[in-house]
């Protein structure tokens, strides 16, 4: 099967929504394959089981749901009840869900490990964007000098305490955003659960995509890769198998309309980042792929061959401006 990939960054309705939406039925190479399409995190997923027994692949898929249900609840910005929308309003949440420490860890090390280039406190650019470009006659040059100087000094992932009993900023209204990595997260628990259940041949699309196994046809899963300059449009399909696949672009989410002032933003300058149209990643899990396809797409083409020997075993497709394409592999 092919399916275009973009990149999503909202996390806000639950996967509940989707519930409702029956399976659909194929079949490949005799064996019938089960898939569920519907919303998860606040955008597009799919979810595509090899079963024989429909029933049981239904039972499955119902199970994967509700684990992104459970994990949207720990990692949603849009949800009041969130555990990571209670630690941005309160500065600190005492006995965080796991899920929310092992991913802001990761986070952390995927900071160190990119010199600042990822940093999950960067929420505070967000709303300083946002907020902007929603005022009637907001400036097309984007917010003022002093108020991105202003956000900028909130962000800084070093001055995150991560412990197993209790999470807090250091510094009073810094928040944390996992937008660049907890789709790729979420991915991974789906895939996870369904490999412990026995399934060999998986394709998951929380956000970002995991394969597992093969197509039931003997071929990898394949997927097709947005052309950032039209969406719509696939410009590359890509085969996948026993492989995790993430894709970011500032062509996701645009603050205007001219595109100049994305969801991409480098951490140490507090602008948009415009190196590169589109990031796609593909490595062993969704959550290193995810976390690299955000750090690839904020740093200059000098930095991303040091970035990616990091990270053995990973590809990297980047789209620059012109539109030409940069493919390097660790």
């Amino acid at each position: 099967m092919t399916m275009p990939v973009t990149r999503r960054r909202f996390l806000s309705v639950a996967a509940a929504s989707g519930l409702s939406l029956l399976p659909q039925r194929a079949r490949a190479a005799g064996v019938p394959l089960r898939t569920w399409r519907g919303v998860a995190l606040g955008a597009d997923a799919s979810l595509t089981i090899a079963h024989p027994d429909p029933v049981e692949a239904d039972r499955l898929i119902t199970l994967s749901l509700r684990e992104v249900e459970r994990l949207e609840r720990v990692f949603s910005l849009y949800r009041a009840d969130s555990a990571l929308r209670r630690l941005n309003r309160d500065g600190m949440l005492d006995n965080p869900p796991a899920d929310l420490v092992r991913l802001l860890a990761q986070a952390v090390a995927f900071g160190h490990a990119s010199g600042g280039a990822f940093d999950p406190t960067v929420q505070p650019l967000w709303e300083l964007y946002a907020g902007h470009f929603s005022r009637s006659g907001a400036d097309p040059a984007g917010p003022p000098a002093a108020a991105v100087r202003g956000a900028r000094g909130l962000v800084d992932f070093r001055a995150l305490r991560v412990d197993a009993d209790r999470i807090a900023f250091a510094r009073r209204g810094m928040a944390v955003t996992l937008n660049g990595i907890a789709q790729g997260y979420v991915t991974d628990r789906v895939s996870e659960l369904l490999m412990a259940e026995g399934m060999g041949q998986v394709l998951v699309d929380m956000g970002e995509l995991r394969a597992i196994g093969h197509h039931p046809a003997g071929r990898p899963w394949t997927v097709g890769l947005a052309d950032p300059a039209d969406p719509e449009r696939t410009a590359e399909t890509v085969e996948l198998g026993d492989r995790a696949l993430a894709t970011s672009g500032g062509y996701g989410t645009r603050f205007d309309a001219e595109g100049r002032f994305t969801h991409l933003f480098d951490p140490a300058s507090g602008t948009c980042a415009a190196h590169w149209l589109a990031v796609t990643v593909q490595s062993a899990d969704a959550t290193t792929a995810d976390a690299l396809s955000t750090i690839l797409s904020v740093v200059p083409e000098g930095r991303v061959g040091s970035i990616l020997a990091g990270h053995r075993g990973t590809a990297a497709r980047l789209t620059r401006p012109d539109g030409s394409v940069l493919r390097l592999a660790a």
